[in-house]
């Protein structure tokens, strides 16, 4: 009859792992595993070696195996929590290994995060999931984005850590190719699958019905707007639809502008994360409190390096002006003429026609704000549409005119036919739109862009690289041609979301059109192929720039504020190795320029107040740009083009009232407030001080244990998979050659599959080999104190933690005091042991091993609450212990 086993005796699964018994029935045998509880049948568990029973055995393990078995507890331990060995190609920041820890505290995990632009929400991403796709635990990962960000996520994902998504579109979703059903890594277009709510195609959702994602990561959240007047946005839908089907496991949001405004909106957002705690029909005040579990935020203004040196300097912005030359002065006064008579003529009409009129008068102002080149040629084109519109209502109103009598002519002689007056309003507009573009036809040389060329040539340094941004490929044209005849054909690239200019001039003076994709001129600009990159806002979001860059240029100004923090966060990101400079180029003439100025210095004033009252200083005015909206900023400049220079501030003042308004302020105040953030003073010496090159040292000890020979070559590390490693998993190579475990190393084209850590498919099996070593007492060559690895549990199951041990260390020095390791310190000392051989022997202990572990032990208990602070109710289970040689197991 085989022996019962006691409570609490260490075993192994080879399902499950290692756990402990909670109950022997015999057939089965209830034990509790890491993330679970589990009745297993008792011929399937063995009885794991212990520390207690060798102990008391005197029983010595191999000192290599139980030396790499500690290795891999630590190495496991620290990327669990931190993501550190994640293999990014960039250096990992705090805030980033912080959001990595915080997030991946609970299983599964529901977070809104907000940083600013330019802190790495890519990075922050696959930190997260890295540990969880390497552990198995995410096997399905859904990223939704815009799409033009698509390709960016799957680019960098792939770049930076490896993680191979497919990226979704409608040509491969067909029935027969059954996409959502064979798919487990994807990254979509959220704008395209927002049809599978409404139904567009008449057909079952194949998306919704599919099997649940482990993972679902939103970029741009923001878009999943709810409104109580206009309802939800069909991207809102389909996540709640995804929501209501349990599709969803675990669910990341990112946005820079949480808030937009409405208290219901942001409450909604919430309520995907976590439904029944947030809800936009009650009050927002007391689920405010509850954002510190649910919200993160960082912001450039404390983001420092794992020194706790700021990263970022404060963006420097300085305007410069130009003047109107007198041609250009009389297009734009008959210009702002014609749209405070098309606005009083749009007044008078109702509906559609209303709106309809409106938008157009509205393009035109922006299209003037940006270039005469843009406005004269809308200008053509809308004389040609109204030209065929007049000539087709003057063909309708002579058929009627025919179909009339004599008599009734002479009744209605004052009442001509509707037809007929429609000809004679387009006729009428038709003749205004003749002035302007007469007035515009002669003006080639426009004097913003010579005063933009001016300060290029005379204010910045000879072939300093800069970013400009316009709004229209119009003006876009204008400025190649500018630059290239100032500096050279060849020196400027662009970038727009047609991909393609069709006015720009050839060395050889002729006109044509050059294309240049999005990523193609990014690459160039970084590389220093161009000196200049002009762009649209195609290249506002999801580009980084800020590799040789440090200087942008606003050619002109949008009328949306949210804008110009996302044309800056291309260059004002990490790795920005100098100060930003901003130039804004204005007329003070114009009524946009003036309107500009008063709203700057409105949100000049927000900051003020707000700074005296915030524990940590911080830009909030993207966030009040993002609450206040972009359809308010549009009626601004729209009506204050009708306004008098007289009355402007005074009507500024009016409108802009509830900007900065008490209650807004307050609310920002309340939000920052509450919400998760990272603080270098309160974190920093608690982050991990380790990174790749840390797990070199294992690595080679763990092949050379399988009896292959690490071989050292001028582009990295060469070596041959152990025979037993290879037949066992066909996705591991037969040899790997320049592997690095250097963020910094130059890759090449070979990228990811050059550079080793945690998610490397050689070195998880390589870490997984180390854990299943069975090693619990050891005498270590070299070693300089007796050392205990325990592990920290938690006593209370059914937590959702994704997080359920700790490996920490505790050192007993010769002088008798204890000093307690993290597991990320654990691991620096076991690198360290026979490093070299001037570490010397270690002092004799007169102690025995079994009172030097509980003393061990005990130090470790004592500061378990704040090791394993994600834990319920800490438990420290000694794992092994590792001795120097003078000590002996009779040394007792």
């Amino acid at each position: 009859m085989t022996e019962m086993l006691a409570p609490d005796t260490l075993v192994s699964h080879p399902e499950h792992g290692q756990g402990r018994v909670i109950i022997d029935s015999g057939a089965t045998v209830v034990v509790r595993f890491a993330r679970s509880i589990e009745a297993v049948l008792r011929d399937l568990i063995t009885v794991a070696p212990s520390l207690a029973r060798a102990l008391v055995t005197g029983q010595l393990d191999d000192s290599r195996d139980t030396l790499l078995r500690a290795q891999a507890l630590a190495i496991r331990s620290v990327n669990d929590q931190w993501g550190v060995f994640s293999r990014s190609r960039v250096q990992l920041l705090p805030h980033q290994l912080w959001v990595c820890h915080r997030v991946n505290r609970s299983w599964p995990f529901r977070w809104l995060v907000a940083d600013d632009v330019g802190l790495g929400k890519t990075i922050e991403a696959g930190l997260v999931l890295m540990p969880l796709i390497a552990s198995g635990r995410v096997r399905r990962l859904l990223i939704l984005a815009p799409a033009k960000l698509v390709p960016q996520w799957q680019q960098r994902l792939r770049q930076m850590f490896d993680i191979r998504l497919q990226p979704h579109s409608r040509a491969i979703d067909t029935p027969q190719l059954d996409f959502w059903d064979t798919a487990n890594m994807v990254v979509a277009s959220i704008h395209t699958l927002r049809g599978e709510v409404s139904g567009e195609d008449g057909r079952p959702s194949k998306f919704l019905d599919a099997e649940p994602w482990d993972a679902v990561v939103v970029d741009e959240a923001h878009h999943l707007h709810a409104d109580e007047r206009t309802g939800e946005t069909l991207m809102f839908q389909l996540l709640r639809a995804m929501e209501e089907r349990r599709r969803i496991g675990s669910l990341l949001l990112f946005t820079g502008t949480p808030h937009r405004g409405k208290d219901y909106g942001f409450l909604s957002l919430l309520s995907l994360l976590r439904p029944g705690e947030f809800t936009p029909d009650e009050d927002i005040e007391p689920q405010l409190a509850k954002l510190p579990e649910v919200m993160i935020r960082n912001n450039k203004a404390t983001a420092t390096d794992l020194r706790g040196n700021r990263l970022f300097t404060p963006v420097t912005v300085e305007s410069r002006e130009y003047a109107f030359s007198a041609e250009e002065r009389a297009f734009y006064n008959t210009l702002s003429q014609f749209i405070v008579d098309g606005r009083a003529y749009a007044s008078s009409l109702d509906g559609r026609a209303q709106t309809a009129r409106m938008l157009v008068l509205i393009t035109l102002q922006k299209l003037a704000a940006s270039s005469i080149a843009a406005i004269r040629s809308a200008l053509v084109r809308r004389r040609a549409r109204l030209e065929q519109t007049a000539d087709e209502a003057r063909t309708l109103a002579m058929r009627e005119e025919e179909g009339r009598t004599l008599d009734d002519r002479a009744a209605d002689e004052e009442d001509r036919t509707p037809f007929a007056i429609l000809a004679e309003l387009m006729d009428g507009e038709i003749a205004r739109l003749d002035e302007l573009i007469e007035l515009a036809e002669p003006i080639r040389q426009e004097h913003k862009i010579r005063r933009l060329v001016d300060l290029i040539e005379g204010e910045l340094p000879p072939n300093e690289p800069v970013l400009l941004f316009t709004e229209y490929k119009a003006t876009q044209a204008l400025v190649v041609n500018a630059l290239h005849e100032r500096f050279g054909h060849g020196g400027c690239a662009f970038i727009n979301g047609d991909e393609r200019l069709d006015e720009l001039r050839r060395p050889d003076g002729s006109v044509g059109p050059k294309s240049w994709s999005r990523e193609a001129a990014a690459d160039a600009f970084n590389q220093g192929d161009v000196r200049f990159l002009v762009s649209t806002e195609a290249a506002g979001e999801g580009i980084d720039l800020q590799e040789r860059c440090a200087t942008l240029i606003h050619v002109d100004m949008p009328w949306n504020p949210m804008r110009l923090h996302q044309r800056v966060g291309r260059l004002s990101r990490y790795g920005q190795t100098r100060p930003v400079q901003v130039f804004l180029l204005r007329n003070p003439e114009t009524v946009e320029a003036r309107i500009w100025d008063l709203l700057n210095a409105k949100l000049e004033r927000i900051q003020q107040a707000l700074s005296q009252v915030m524990e940590e200083q911080e830009d909030i005015g993207q966030l009040v740009v993002g609450m206040t909206g972009a359809s308010f900023f549009e009626r601004l400049f729209a009506e204050g083009q009708t306004r008098r220079a007289g009355g402007l501030a005074e009507w500024f003042d009016r409108e802009t009232a509830t900007i900065g308004g008490e209650d807004l302020v307050d609310r920002v105040k309340t939000m920052l407030g509450q919400v998760a953030r990272f603080d270098f003073a309160q974190v920093g010496r608690n982050l991990p001080q380790v990174d790749l090159p840390d797990l070199e040292r294992f690595f080679s000890a763990m092949l050379d244990a399988e009896g292959r020979r690490i071989l050292k070559r001028e582009d990295g590390l060469e070596v041959k998979t152990p025979a037993e490693w290879a037949d066992a998993d066909y996705a591991l190579q037969d040899r790997y050659a320049g592997l690095v475990f250097d963020r910094a190393a130059k890759l090449g084209k070979m990228g990811a599959a050059r550079l080793v850590g945690v998610g490397h498919r050689l070195f998880d099996t390589a870490l997984d080999h180390g854990l299943k070593r069975t090693g619990v007492l050891a005498q270590l060559a070299r070693l300089t104190a007796p050392t205990l690895v325990g592990v920290i549990e938690d006593e209370v199951t059914g937590q959702g933690a994704s997080i359920s041990r700790v490996v920490a260390g505790a050192r007993l020095e010769a002088d008798g005091t204890i000093t307690v390791l993290r597991d990320w310190e654990l691991l620096q000392d076991l690198n360290a042991i026979g490093r070299s051989d001037d570490l010397g022997r270690s002092s004799a202990y007169d102690i025995s091993l079994e009172d030097a572990e509980k003393r061990l032990r005990s130090a470790i208990e004592m500061q378990a609450p704040l090791l394993a602070d994600m834990l319920t109710r800490p438990r420290v289970r000694s794992e092994m212990l590792l001795i120097p040689e003078p000590m002996t197991p009779s040394a007792g």
